[in-house]
């Protein structure tokens, strides 16, 4: 299977949307600051992944869920979870 998943940055509340074919792994690099496009970012949280069959697949949606529509549509998607993410992120600070 390939994923296509969604990490919240707590810093500064944004998404950062990727694909890959081994998600615990890569969550792991995320994590560990060794992807160069989040590591400044974090600390991160996971907060949406769908599974693909095919990795045109992942990559499809990935590209969708990047664009205006596709931010809409997660944002929708995890209106509640978004609101707790923040809250608890809040509280922290």
């Amino acid at each position: 299977m390939y994923y296509t998943y969604v990490l919240l940055s707590v810093k500064d509340g944004l998404f950062y949307t990727g694909t890959t074919g081994d998600l615990r792994a890569r969550l792991l690099q995320h994590t560990k600051g060794q992807v160069r496009s989040t590591a400044s970012r974090r600390p991160l949280r996971l907060v949406y992944y769908e599974a693909c069959p095919s990795p045109d697949d992942a990559y499809r949606r990935e590209r969708f869920l990047k664009t205006g529509k596709g931010k809409r549509y997660l944002k929708n998607r995890l209106l509640s979870s978004l609101s707790e993410f923040r809250d608890d992120s809040l509280e922290r600070h």
